[in-house]
Parts: C-alpha cells; sequence; structure tokens
C-alpha cells in the first residue's frame, strides 16, 4: 500500500513537470490590448490635460491610424 501512494505521488510529480513549459507558446506579444478608438481617446484626453504638445499629439494619432505600435 504503501509503495502504490509512492508510485502515484511521484507519477503527479513528473505529469505536472510536463505542464509547466505548456504557457500558450506562440502568443503574439505585440498583441493590441485595446482598441483604436479608445487609444485615440487616451490620447485627446492626453493632449487636453496637457501631458503632451500638439506635435506628439499628432505624430501619436498617425501612428494608431496607420496601425503602427
Amino acid at each position: 500500500m504503501k509503495f502504490m501512494r509512492i508510485c502515484v505521488v511521484i507519477i503527479l510529480l513528473f505529469s505536472g513537470v510536463g505542464f509547466i513549459g505548456c504557457g500558450g507558446g506562440g502568443a503574439d506579444v505585440n498583441a493590441r490590448q485595446s482598441t483604436i478608438g479608445q487609444e485615440l481617446i487616451d490620447l485627446d484626453k492626453a493632449y487636453k490635460d496637457g501631458i503632451i504638445t500638439e506635435k506628439e499629439y499628432k505624430k501619436s494619432k498617425e501612428r494608431i491610424l496607420k496601425g503602427g505600435y
């Protein structure tokens, strides 16, 4: 009976180790987390709040609309 428990523990340990590397590999790290609309809203707010300059606003808006990250 004790031998059976040891075998089960060993099997569980080894099966758990096999899943450690399953992190979803191949995921696109540069995936967009927000919508273009939300990015434009956030950008507009930053400009109106005086956080960024007009030049930075225009450059960033153009980049967002072109789909650049």
